[in-house]
């Protein structure tokens, strides 16, 4: 019997106002880490909200883990199993770290018995146990970034979503920040890390999705990737040019079914 995706979509729209992002998108995302790459105003963030159950889909249709996504309650019963980490999080200033991380597990409905470690594993993963009880008005941009992804993580959630989670983050941060979401995929959970940093998506992902105007206009490793590359393309790297190749080609998408 094949696994259960952690996502599928058919078909699937979404979009504000009158604007369509993304149009008819067909994807499927298992466990491992997933890389998307795209320019600004791609859709990376609006495909990651509605996979986070954050905006319903506009049309077309959204399973987690084999269960459709139809209403909030469906939706509630979803969030479970998702950390989430969007570009600016909110948070109470006067919480500690470790206050943060906590209530960030009771949204996720951790067991109470489990949060308390579960927390201090989380702040741990990031390197932010020494800061547990300090303010989060306190943290500097590259801290408070750790403290979103320990909230995002606490509770080995099954499905994470991580959107530009190293802004802020110095070398050797990234550096243990990639380690950290290859320990997940080595749990077993699926993990999507939007980025514009090419170097993170070769290092740590297995599969890499380009995203262009909402559409996904190539699926495959980094090494895919990077064999497409024209010479003449900008880059520093193969990967680099691959990508700048692809966001310049009318070729049609790889494909994202499992």
């Amino acid at each position: 019997m094949l696994p259960i995706p952690a996502v599928r979509t058919e078909s699937l729209s979404q979009g504000y106002s009158d604007r369509r992002i993304i149009e008819g998108l067909d994807l499927c995302l298992e466990s491992g880490v997933t890389g998307l790459l795209g320019p600004n105003g791609a859709g990376k963030t609006t495909l990651l909200r509605t996979l986070a159950t954050i905006t319903p889909p506009l049309a077309g249709s959204l399973e987690i883990f084999g269960k459709p996504i139809r209403n909030e309650r469906d939706a509630r019963r979803a969030r479970r199993m998702i950390g989430y980490l969007p570009q600016d999080f909110g948070y109470y200033p006067a919480f500690s770290v470790k206050e943060f991380v906590r209530y960030c597990a009771w949204l996720r409905e951790v067991p109470d018995k489990e949060a308390g470690a579960a927390t201090l594993r989380a702040l741990e993963a990031v390197g932010l146990a020494d800061r547990a009880r300090h303010r989060m008005k306190s943290l500097s941009g590259g801290m408070l970034r750790r403290a979103g992804i320990a909230a995002a993580i606490v509770g080995s959630p099954s499905l994470v979503l991580l959107d530009e989670p190293t802004v802020g983050l110095d070398p050797a941060q990234r550096l243990d920040f990639r380690e950290l979401i290859r320990s997940l995929a080595r749990e077993g959970a699926a993990i999507m890390l939007s980025t514009h940093l090419v170097e993170d998506v070769g290092a740590a992902c297995g599969t890499v999705l380009v995203l262009k105007d909402g559409q996904i206009v190539s699926s495959g490793s980094p090494q895919d990737l990077a064999q497409r590359a024209e010479p003449t393309a900008p880059g520093d790297s193969a990967l680099e040019r691959g990508y700048m190749t692809v966001l310049g080609s009318r070729e049609p998408a790889g494909e994202t079914t499992c």
